[in-house]
C-alpha cells in the first residue's frame, strides 16, 4: 500500500536518508531484552516488550529513562539521574554484546536499497542512515546485516550535539552529499523522522510497519507505505515491483 498525501518528485531526489530502528531493521527484541537486563540489574521487574518498543525513537538514553519512569511511576523528568546513568551504562554494555541476537532487516529493505542506489534516469543517488541510536552499534548492525556498503554515511544519536528531530544531522548529510532540501527525502517510521524532514525542509516518507505507527500521522509525512518494497514504488516508479522477482 502506498498512500500519497503530497507527491514526492522522484526524478529530482539525490539523497535518501533512512532511520534505522523500525525502518530498515526490526531490532525490537534485542532492544527490549537489553532494557530488561538493565532493569534486572537495578532489581526492577521486567516491562512488556510492547511498552519498551513504544519508547524507541528519541535515543537510547530516553528509552531507558522512560522505562525507569514507568517502573518508578514518576514523570520522565523526575527519574533519578544517578539511577539513570547506572541503568544506561549496563544497557549499553549488554546491547553491544547482543545487538544482533534477533535483529533482522525488514522484508524488502535490502532489495530496495539496491534498487534505489540508481535513479530511473541512471544517475547515482547518495544514501545515508540518520538514527538516534548510538553510532557504534548502528554501524555494526548495518555491516552485520550486509547493508553498510550502501551508505555514504551512518550517523547516530551521539554523532552530533543534537538528536532528531533537530535538523542538524540531516542538514550535515545534505551538505556532504551536495543535495538541496528539495532533492532530499527522509524515510522513517515515526513523527520524529517526519519532523526531522520538515525542520530541514526535506521530503518525508513514512513507514507504517515500524515501531512508531501510533504517532506517525500526528505530523503526516508526504507519502505513507506499509512495506519496504514500496520505497521503490515511490522513488523508482519505473522499476518493476520487487516482490514479483523470483
Amino acid at each position: 500500500m502506498v498512500r500519497v498525501l503530497q507527491p514526492i518528485p522522484f526524478e529530482s531526489i539525490k539523497l535518501v536518508v533512512f532511520d534505522l530502528d523500525g525502518t530498515l531493521i526490526d531490532s525490537a527484541r534485542d532492544l527490549c531484552n537489553s532494557v530488561n537486563a538493565a532493569l534486572a540489574h537495578m532489581d526492577r521487574p521486567p516491562l512488556p516488550d510492547k511498552i519498551i518498543a513504544g519508547f524507541v525513537g528519541n535515543g537510547a538514553p530516553m528509552m531507558v529513562r522512560r522505562s525507569l519512569a514507568v517502573e518508578n511511576n514518576v514523570p520522565v523528568e523526575q527519574v533519578d539521574e544517578h539511577e539513570l546513568a547506572t541503568a544506561y551504562s549496563f544497557f549499553l554494555d549488554h546491547y553491544r554484546e547482543h545487538k544482533l541476537d534477533f535483529t533482522y532487516a525488514y522484508d524488502g529493505a535490502l532489495e530496495s536499497l539496491a534498487a534505489l542506489a540508481t535513479r530511473p534516469d541512471g544517475i547515482q543517488r547518495s544514501m545515508a542512515v540518520l538514527t538516534n541510536k548510538p553510532v557504534r552499534p548502528a554501524r555494526a548492525i548495518c555491516d552485520g546485516l550486509g547493508m553498510g556498503s550502501y551508505f555514504l554515511r551512518i550517523y547516530g544519536g551521539d554523532s552530533f550535539p543534537l538528536k532528531k528531530p533537530d535538523p542538524l544531522g540531516l542538514r550535515t548529510l545534505m551538505e556532504e552529499a551536495g543535495a538541496q532540501p528539495a532533492e532530499t527525502v527522509m524515510i522513517g517510521d515515526s513523527k520524529v523522522d517526519v519532523l526531522t524532514a520538515r525542520n530541514a525542509g526535506a521530503w518525508s516518507l513514512g513507514c507504517q510497519f515500524g515501531f512508531g505507527p501510533q504517532n506517525l500521522m500526528e505530523t503526516p509525512p508526504d507519502v505513507v507505505v506499509d512495506s519496504a518494497f514500496s520505497w521503490t514504488t515511490v522513488l523508482n516508479p519505473a522499476k518493476i515491483d520487487l516482490r514479483q522477482l523470483p
